[in-house]
């Protein structure tokens, strides 16, 4: 698997230059192509990177934001990714962007989740991609022993899948492993000694048991304690 590790002294370094890095990729995607689509995680970790892409000069009006994965809860829930896209990277110049619902309102995500893929299909290929990755080697929502795992990672998958798993609170919805892996500039934001070992872990496992190993490959992994 050959991807690119790039260790930083604190957080608050990882932080600046990721940030940095993103927004160059976003740039040269805006030089490429008319519009670029930009897929981010949830959850707390990419949050004060958010903090600062938000403020970068960039043609955002240009940019479709998604999310890599979301929690099939309402918008103004405590867990919503969405509401995180909404409070943290969707304002200041970043709110000229044009954001693609992961969640539409009812109740599974069987019901909507293909009108939800039609609105991603004509933004593909990502032009960029940030993704987390968990202790137990997941990533989006791809987790080990899921219900459809073995399906979103197929080389046949559909554009998004709903996912359920032992441990995950709410069903998930998932851009599933050919759409992750085909972006164009992929980054996987990773911090602590817990997450690396992790990485370090997944060499060489099949990618049923850890899904990081679907999107690895020519990846730039940016990782501190």
């Amino acid at each position: 698997m050959n991807y690119e590790l790039q260790t930083y002294p604190d957080r608050e370094a990882l932080i600046l230059r990721l940030a940095s890095r993103l927004a160059g990729d976003l740039r040269a995607a805006l030089a490429r192509a008319e519009r670029v689509a930009f897929a981010v995680p949830g959850g707390t970790t990419p949050g004060p990177v958010f903090d600062d892409l938000c403020a970068v000069d960039l043609d955002w009006a240009r940019v479709d934001v998604m999310l890599t994965d979301e929690r099939w809860v309402p918008e103004d829930s405590d867990r919503s990714n969405t509401r995180l896209l909404r409070e943290r990277l969707l304002v200041e110049k970043a709110a000229a962007a044009r954001l693609l619902p992961m969640y539409l309102p009812c109740t599974t995500p069987e019901e909507r989740i293909d009108e939800i893929a039609e609105k991603i299909r004509p933004e593909l290929p990502l032009s960029v991609v940030l993704l987390g990755m968990g202790a137990d080697m997941h990533t989006a929502s791809l987790f080990p022993g899921a219900d459809r795992l073995e399906e979103a990672l197929s080389r046949n998958a559909p554009i998004l899948l709903p996912m359920r798993a032992e441990g995950a609170a709410e069903p998930r919805v998932t851009l599933t492993a050919p759409v992750l892996n085909g972006a164009l500039a992929k980054h996987i934001l990773i911090m602590g000694p817990e997450k690396r070992a992790a990485l370090e872990n997944a060499r060489g496992k099949p990618v049923s048991e850890a899904p990081i190993n679907a999107v690895l490959d020519g990846a730039i992994v940016h990782w501190t304690e």
